[in-house]
């Protein structure tokens, strides 16, 4: 019931927003700031580009205001932006390391990313092996782990978002878990 009392809710926040209430579309993005930022910076790893990410997000959902026709949740909706934008700048990301490494060294492997040096020192040792684990994994199988895992969407949710069945959610997200048991193991046991 509470969840539909949000819909309604949003839904009001939405037309309000679209009549030029700033304060309506304000309270929209204090609403669901979180759930964005959780999904950028498990897809980007934290620092200016999540925030970059995180601020676009919103921006798109300004200039798309009157194309949502609320088919899905807004929170949905600006999930589906967020991992878009996320998947965007990782292929931006890649194309800058690619400027960096000759043709010859180029095997098919590119350099771990840094991980930012910032928020190392506040994050626990576990928490920096398990997101430093989560950004190794390749674009598509992260998203599905950053939605099944850290977001807590439902498999179907995840699968309406990303745009594929629910069995390549379901098989992205066993290939990625075996990934990170794998390279996790040593720490765990050690």
């Amino acid at each position: 019931m509470a969840e539909r009392a949000e819909m309604v809710a949003d839904r009001e926040l939405i037309a309000r927003s679209r009549a030029g209430d700033d304060r309506a579309f304000q309270t929209l993005v204090e609403r669901y700031e979180g759930r964005v930022a959780a999904t950028v910076v498990g897809m980007l790893g934290p620092g200016d580009e999540a925030e970059d990410v995180g601020q676009e997000t919103f921006i798109r959902l300004y200039r798309s205001l009157d194309k949502f026709r609320g088919d899905s949740s807004l929170g949905t909706y600006l999930t589906r932006i967020a991992i878009n934008l996320s998947l965007t700048a990782l292929r931006k990301r890649k194309r800058q390391l690619s400027r960096f490494v000759s043709r010859e060294d180029r095997d098919g492997t590119w350099p771990e990313e840094a991980v930012d040096p910032r928020g190392e020192l506040e994050r626990s040792d576990q928490d920096q092996r398990v997101r430093a684990a989560v950004e190794r994994l390749s674009p598509p199988h992260r998203a599905v782990v950053v939605m099944r895992m850290i977001d807590g969407y439902s498999t179907r949710e995840t699968a309406d978002v990303l745009g594929v069945p629910a069995g390549t959610v379901m098989s992205r997200l066993a290939r990625a878990m075996d990934r990170l048991e794998t390279e996790l193991k040593e720490y765990w046991d050690g």
